[in-house]
């Protein structure tokens, strides 16, 4: 099996440019699910310094603050990147080109995406009891993101 979901045995009977057409139809979807969220996260984290109990914050809690919106930023930008990179090359015959890139821009938003939303669990739950808490929080959930989007599709890839 090969990186791109293909392989010579894997009971598919397609062309080289039917297989880059599925992969990138399947790269596709997947980011039209990753970039909402992330568009939507992106969205509010820039609302929060206007409001009124964001002069409260510590200095700690800005520092996560602004990491959060950095990692959300580059969220935003790598997911979002495969769509200018498909419009550039768009009838250039560069479509595994294009797939091969938008699979690492891919799995390189997820990573920053993954990232943001453990800042924002660190965020709220430092804000709602304490720092100590919202770093046990972060810390759990960056383990579960490292789990269940790394480690566990890993362990099957092996197969």
């Amino acid at each position: 099996m090969t990186m791109d979901g293909g392989g010579a045995d894997d009971g598919r009977h397609e062309t080289e440019t039917e297989r880059l057409d599925r992969n990138w139809a399947s790269i596709l979807q997947e980011l039209r699910v990753a970039q909402t969220g992330v568009q939507l996260l992106t969205g509010f984290l820039l609302i929060l310094p206007f409001q009124d109990r964001f002069a409260e914050l510590s200095s700690y809690e800005r520092g996560v603050y602004l990491a959060t919106v950095f990692f959300s930023i580059a969220a935003t930008v790598l997911l979002i990147a495969p769509v200018g990179f498909h419009r550039i090359l768009f009838r250039r015959r560069k479509l595994r080109t294009i797939v091969s890139t938008a699979h690492r821009l891919e799995l390189s938003g997820l990573v920053m995406l993954g990232l943001a939303l453990t800042g924002v669990v660190m965020l709220i739950a430092g804000t709602v009891v304490n720092s100590v808490v919202g770093a046990v929080a972060g810390g759990c959930t960056a383990m579960a993101f490292a789990y269940f989007w790394i480690v566990l599709p890993l362990t099957y890839r092996r197969d």
